[in-house]
């Protein structure tokens, strides 16, 4: 259900705005996107694990909020990023 470290270090190194870039919000987001991607994909299969759904939507809630904030800062970039995680809005 977790990501793997090196999965990890490749979405960093995806979605960094700079070198040594680990706390971007594109960072963030991406990181979050992967873990959500897995859960669901774990739901496929454990229906009834409602106690990993509450951290499903904890997940989800706290990209939505960091999808906010790129959106307030600047338009274009928060366009971008859900362009390449291809997330819908």
């Amino acid at each position: 259900m977790s990501i793997t470290p090196e999965r990890k270090q490749a979405l960093v190194k995806e979605y960094a705005l700079k070198a040594g870039d680990t706390g971007s919000p594109e960072v963030q987001v991406a990181i979050l996107t992967e873990r959500i991607v897995n859960l669901t994909e774990h739901f496929k299969t454990h229906v009834k694990d409602n106690h990993s759904r509450r951290g499903l939507l904890k997940l989800v809630s706290q990209r939505r909020q960091l999808l906010d904030y790129v959106k307030a800062r600047d338009e274009p970039r928060y366009k971008s990023l859900i362009e390449r995680l291809k997330i819908r809005r």
